[in-house]
């Protein structure tokens, strides 16, 4: 289970690890690079970006190329490059009114899932924001259901 950027981090560990079989994801950062870098937008108010981040992304950039200048570097270091050699399934959770990650991310990585031939699932939650606060106990429910149905085998 991950949230926000924990989703970022579900999506690799499933990656990496074979054992881990399913995933479930709120308001997760799960886009590939390019899209993260050039369609991540907040309504929410951010913290400004620590000069030495920005510094460190500029080095990348300048050293491998932007995702215009070098596609193919960004898709290799991206995970939704890699979504058909997922173990298992993933469900995504995505607040409708999210001001902190766009919703466009979790339809994204749907979208890359479902056209590799993967499973998953995709809950938009109208007027919710990142946190699924008002309909927390039906995500909640919904994803102990998941991990149950793909876990014990709909025990």
């Amino acid at each position: 289970w991950g949230h926000s950027m924990g989703g970022y981090l579900t999506v690799r560990a499933m990656l990496v690890d074979p054992d881990v079989k399913v995933g479930v994801i709120w308001g997760g950062v799960v886009a590939s690079y390019p899209d993260i870098m050039t369609r991540w937008t907040r309504s929410d108010p951010m913290p400004a970006i620590p000069s030495r981040a920005r510094r460190w992304r500029q080095e990348i950039m300048d050293e491998v190329g932007t995702p215009e200048e070098n596609p193919e570097f960004w898709a290799s270091v991206s995970a939704n490059t890699y979504v058909d050699e997922l173990p298992g399934p993933i469900q995504l959770h995505h607040g409708g009114s999210d001001g902190s990650v766009p919703v466009l991310f979790s339809e994204l990585l749907y979208d890359d899932i479902i056209g590799a031939g993967g499973e998953a699932e995709l809950y938009v939650y109208p007027g919710d924001d990142h946190n699924i606060s008002q309909q927390f106990n039906t995500a909640m429910a919904r994803s102990v259901a998941f991990f149950d149905g793909v876990l014990k085998g709909g025990e």
